[in-house]
Parts: structure tokens; sequence; C-alpha cells
């Protein structure tokens, strides 16, 4: 869990281009979970900007859920996975749990 500040880009219905900010919940190095005040659907595509390192993202919205908070709890993956956009740095992929008997 890593609660991140984003701003988010993306064209509405009628073309007209959007920016929001954005909240991270969880990140991995293939997307994570936003929460958001906007409802996008499905397959959307949205940029994500990390306003700490400047870093743009090309993504795609996985889904949307009502959250507590009266936002929309995004998931969303990369277009490619993207593990430096986030300020920190995830296992090595050939790491593996260990029986620690």
């Amino acid at each position: 869990m890593l609660h991140i500040r984003l701003l988010l880009e993306t064209r509405l219905e009628d073309g007209k281009l959007a920016a929001t900010d954005a909240f991270t919940l969880v990140v991995n190095a293939h997307g994570g979970l936003l929460e958001l005040h906007l409802k996008l659907p499905r397959g959307h595509r949205i940029w994500l900007i990390n306003t700490g390192t400047g870093i743009k993202a090309p993504c795609r919205v996985l889904g949307t859920r009502k959250s507590r908070e009266g936002g929309f709890a995004t998931a969303f993956e990369f277009e490619q996975a993207s593990p430096d956009f986030w300020p920190i740095n995830f296992p090595p992929r050939d790491w593996h749990l260990v029986d620690a008997k």
C-alpha cells in the first residue's frame, strides 16, 4: 500500500482533455489502485503523471467500484510494466521464498 498524489489526464467522451488529481491506494510494477472522483469505464485510456518525478505513463482502466470515501476505487494497468514510475524498489524477478526451517 502506498499513498502517492498523481495527476490523471484523459479524453472524455466529447473529445475534451480532462485532468484531475488522483491518489494511489495500492501500487505494483504493472499498475495499481487509485482513488478518483470520476467513474471511468473498463478499458478507458488514461495517462498518469507522477508529480514528484514528472514521469508520464499511459494506462488502461481495469475496473471501478464505489469507495467508502464517496469516490471510485479504480484499478489500472500500465500499457507496459513501469516499475520506475513509483518511488520504490521492487524485488528482482528472480527472488523466491525460502523455507526457513
